[in-house]
């Protein structure tokens, strides 16, 4: 199976599904076999047959039941906090043979909801359900992380209140963030390969969040402000924290994060949606006049 292809398990966060895509996960059949008897009457929700494959059901909130038997659940999603070590792909291959998730999670069926660099560390969350990985990856909503940052030398007032504000990063302004000057270091293990210290230069700590997720936009912030990052370490997505896993550690997520971050992704639709629907519309191309007037340009 490549990658890209996730496995079809139930979602335990996504709520109510269409019932074809539940049926299917739960091993049922196909889809169009699924559709099929929902056609025929065998799928009842909450005790009421069910004809409409277009409708939908939350099959761990309300009963599903296929030929009078309840649904079976065996094969739900699973979702793992994983303290990515220094060094290693967040991708289970690598042609190249360099270390991968699969040296840590011997666990079938998982995939990375997000990204860490190479040479980044911290908490990454591993999973099946493609609901979830896409809601965390997308950047339309808004999913907070968190980073423990080390930089080259110390900022000043002037280049915190840069980071807060947004930074142009590849010529597109970064969204505001929330950045934290750290008094004192953060307790983290020691990075098996050292950051680059020069003695006469200080280091600093930052803790820093972000609700958007551009490629290395960290490093590319801290360097716009003239701090170039010499440790990034990911503590936190939403409402999910890497606790005391040590690195290379992984556990199953507790049911009160799987409620926390559902409710935290819940929050986060609705005001996608909420904006999606205040955007003035997209301005239709022109004819005549307009549309030959683009084309001279």
């Amino acid at each position: 199976m490549a990658e890209e292809e996730l496995r079809g398990c139930l979602s335990r966060l996504a709520g109510r599904q269409p019932i074809v895509q539940v049926l299917e996960a739960a091993g049922a059949g196909p889809a169009a076999s699924c559709a099929g008897m929902v056609r025929g009457g065998r799928v009842a929700i909450d005790g009421q047959v069910n004809r409409d494959p277009q409708v939908r059901a939350d099959p761990f909130r309300q009963q599903v039941t296929l030929d009078g038997e309840p649904l079976s659940l065996e094969n739900a999603c699973r979702y793992l906090a994983l303290n990515k070590p220094y060094g290693v792909l967040s991708s289970f291959t690598d042609p190249e043979g360099r270390p991968t998730l699969a040296d840590h999670v011997p666990v079938p069926g998982v995939y990375a909801a997000g990204r860490l660099d190479l040479d980044s560390e911290g908490l990454l969350l591993l999973t099946g359900d493609g609901w979830l990985i896409h809601h965390l990856s997308h950047p339309r909503y808004h999913q907070p992380k968190t980073y423990l940052v080390q930089v080259e030398g110390v900022p000043e007032r002037e280049a915190l209140a840069a980071l807060r504000g947004g930074v142009e990063v590849k010529g597109r302004q970064t969204a505001p963030a929330s950045v934290e000057f750290l008094a004192e270091p953060p307790d983290l293990p020691p990075r098996p390969v050292p950051i680059r210290e020069r003695e006469s230069i200080p280091t600093a700590w930052l803790r820093l969040v972000l609700k958007e997720g551009r490629k290395r936009q960290v490093r590319h912030m801290t360097a716009a402000v003239g701090h170039p990052t010499l440790r990034l370490v990911r503590v936190a997505v939403g409402p999910v924290h890497v606790g005391d896993l040590a690195p290379g550690e992984w556990r199953d997520l507790t049911p009160r994060e799987l409620d926390a971050l559902s409710t935290s992704l819940s929050i986060a639709a609705r005001q996608a949606a909420s904006a999606a629907r205040k955007a003035p519309p997209a301005r239709p191309r022109g004819k005549g006049r307009s549309k030959r007037r683009g084309k001279a340009q």
